[in-house]
């Protein structure tokens, strides 16, 4: 029975590798600390943050998120350490709430392994607090207990650390925020939560692992195995965070032979609401999914293109894609976290047979050495058949979903584009390319970015460590970011309806004409790129003004009353070698339409090296940290928003020798050409 914790309420604990879990609805930052009987911090080495997530026995999130699982082993922590404190913190420089005052209760909870719960605590009260101790795992005459604490400060991480006697306090809180800001920025973005009831319907597999196989005391996943059923970041609010973190849910699974009814708006009552929704709107539960055909006994559920739940196809497959990636993304945490544990145990156990002087003589020794050996053998081979388990059923449903995707979500080489025609409405998402992990080089997630933009691309054209161990000297890779610019640019148009998409390219040099030759022969940019200080200055000044009307116009409540023949289409901004042919008055502009254009619909897209800009110094730091980086050579750069494991990214580029992208184009400028009538 679960213990619902008070503040300043103790809970003996009865198991040594537990997890804590917690809710808070927007991204907060979790760490843990260390501390002696006193409870003074020995050191910033006795610290688990985001920016060192892992200490002996125990392990953090590694980035800001709504829902986080740390793990805890007390068996293994040191000696010297009784007590560990789980801390909260809001982050800050991100531009979200800043106090707990601004966000919901955070709900804290300590599990088994098996997801059981032993104990509870709801931090309530908090007011202008930044960061507050949830709750302390503390030793007692040989024995561990949990206590709901619930202490705030309203200075944040530096006023906590400095109460647990941390003479570094105001450092590490610094580089802690930092870490936080750089794991945002490299995190790709999760989809908005959904009101659709239900999870996305799989198979779970059962775990054929023990308890000391299935996880590890740095572990995302318990004893149930890497891959039960874990939710959709689609899934309705119960099972999802706003950041997408996904976290288990009590409520059953949506009954697929229930019918769904439209919701019929009451008449308003005398002196009441007036209701001023639509009759028809569909606000009710979506359909289920499609049904997968029955399993030969002893034989795997076949997958099924559009298993998850959505109204139309284009959303059931968008969901099904990122369930996928969040499959993957917690079935290799799990993998890791038990091969971590394994190599721990084995460290443990022969440390053990050292510290004896009468085992290192003789046979003994190198028994108890081979032993250990042989166990962790065992474990990593247990957890790798596992892995494999996972990852065939997930290739095979990523077999099924490719051919499946329409031409926002498809590669550039799918038959899809044969038919192409232009959309008559905006798609959910967009394909920026594919992401993977070194345990399953073949399975490829698609890369679905949310549309409208919700932040500016920047392609990053400077060396990178490319994970394919390629390399490529400075023209080629200006070249390569250029033309992959080209190709999100070319994708963004298709998938737009004719007149609303408006592309502006700024190409100071000239030196990107051979790359934007498609865009430029075709007729689909708004005018000729920009080049020069002069034309640089014009276009910035142009969309500037844009912005600059459409936020006057609508925080007067007067959207409708913008000038005649104004163009509302959404807005690109293609910038080809940052910073050449920009004073400061551009660089000013330019970061302006970062910060303030995506919210009245103008996007920035940048073909840079940041160290071309070096001479701004940090000026330009936000500007970076603000849009999101991809590069034209795989490179392993990116976070998933569950559990911040590096990904690595490969982008969605035209096949050598494809005539599609100039038939894709051609088409959509016949389309602009007609809808101008």
């Amino acid at each position: 029975m679960t213990a619902e914790l008070v503040r300043g309420q103790n809970h003996p604990l009865s198991q040594a590798r537990l997890e804590i879990r917690v809710s808070a609805g927007t991204p907060i930052v979790a760490g843990a600390t260390l501390s002696d009987e006193s409870g003074r911090i020995h050191g910033v080495e006795w610290v688990a943050h985001p920016g060192a997530p892992t200490l002996p026995g125990l392990e953090v999130s590694r980035q800001a998120a709504a829902d986080h699982r740390l793990a805890v082993d007390l068996d293994a922590v040191a000696a010297a350490v009784h007590r560990v404190s789980i801390l909260l913190a809001v982050p800050t420089g991100v531009g979200g709430p800043v106090t707990f005052g601004s966000l919901a209760a955070p709900f804290v909870a300590v599990t088994g392994l098996d997801g059981t719960e032993v104990a509870s605590y709801t931090i309530t009260g908090l007011d202008a607090e930044s960061a507050v101790v949830a709750l302390e795992l503390y030793r007692r005459q040989g024995a561990w207990k949990v206590r709901a604490v619930g202490q705030g400060y309203a200075g944040g991480l530096a006023d906590l650390l400095t109460d647990q006697g941390l003479p570094q306090a105001h450092q590490l809180a610094t580089h802690i925020n930092e870490a936080v800001v750089r794991g945002l920025a490299r995190s790709v973005p999760a989809p908005p939560p959904r009101t659709a009831d239900g999870d996305r319907s799989r198979q779970a597999a059962a775990s054929t692992l023990g308890q000391d196989q299935s996880g590890s005391p740095y572990g995302v996943q318990g004893a149930a195995g890497p891959y039960t059923a874990v939710p959709s970041p689609a899934a309705q609010t119960s099972g999802t965070s706003e950041s997408g973190a996904a976290y288990p849910t009590d409520s059953p699974p949506a009954d697929p032979s229930a019918t769904t009814q439209a919701t019929t708006p009451a008449a308003p009552t005398a002196g009441g609401p007036i209701d001023y929704s639509h009759p028809r709107r569909r606000n009710t539960t979506p359909p289920p999914p499609p049904t997968a055909p029955p399993a030969q006994p002893g034989q795997p559920a076949q997958p099924v293109a559009g298993d998850a739940t959505g109204w139309s196809m284009e959303e059931r497959l968008y969901n099904q894609v990122w369930g996928m990636f969040e499959d993957l993304a917690r079935t290799t945490a799990a993998y890791r976290s038990a091969v971590d544990f394994a190599d721990t145990r084995m460290e443990r156990e022969i440390d053990e047979v050292l510290s004896d002087p009468r085992s290192r003589i003789g046979g003994q020794g190198d028994a108890a050495r081979e032993k250990a050996r042989a166990k962790h053998t065992q474990l990593v081979d247990q957890a790798r058949q596992a892995l494999d388990r996972d990852l065939a059923q997930l290739t095979a449903e990523a077999d099924v979903v490719e051919p499946a995707l329409p031409p926002a979500y498809a590669r550039w080489d799918s038959p899809v584009w044969h038919a192409y025609r232009v959309p008559m409405e905006m798609p959910m998402a967009l394909r920026l390319g594919d992401l993977h992990v070194s345990e399953s080089d073949r399975l490829r997630i698609p890369m679905l970015i949310r549309l409208p933009l919700e932040r500016g691309l920047w392609i990053d054209s400077g060396r990178t460590g490319s994970s394919d161990g390629s390399f490529a000297d400075s023209h080629e890779l200006r070249r390569l970011a250029m033309e992959s610019a080209v190709a999100h640019t070319a994708r963004l148009l298709a998938v737009h309806p004719a007149g609303e998409f408006t592309v502006h390219v700024i190409d100071p040099a000239g030196s990107g004409a051979q790359a934007l030759a498609p865009l430029v022969q075709t007729g689909v940019l708004a005018t000729p790129p920009a080049v020069g200080a002069a034309g640089v200055a014009d276009v910035l000044s142009r969309l500037t003004q844009r912005v600059d009307l459409v936020q006057m116009a609508v925080r007067g409540g007067a959207a409708d009353s913008l000038p005649p023949g104004f163009d509302t289409s959404q807005q690109l901004l293609v910038v080809n070698d940052f910073p050449h042919g920009f004073d400061d008055r551009a660089v000013n502009q330019l970061r302006y339409l970062a910060d303030e254009g995506p919210t009245v619909g103008v996007h920035l897209m940048m073909v840079a090296d940041r160290e071309d800009a070096d001479g701004y110094g940090p000026l330009l730091d936000p500007l970076w940290r603000g849009l999101m980086r991809l590069t034209p050579l795989p490179d392993d750069h990116l976070a998933d928003p569950w559990v911040g494991h590096a990904w690595t990214y490969e982008p969605a580029l035209v096949p050598p020798g494809s005539q599609v992208l100039q038939r894709v184009l051609t088409e959509v400028a016949t389309a602009r050409r007609s809808w101008r009538g």
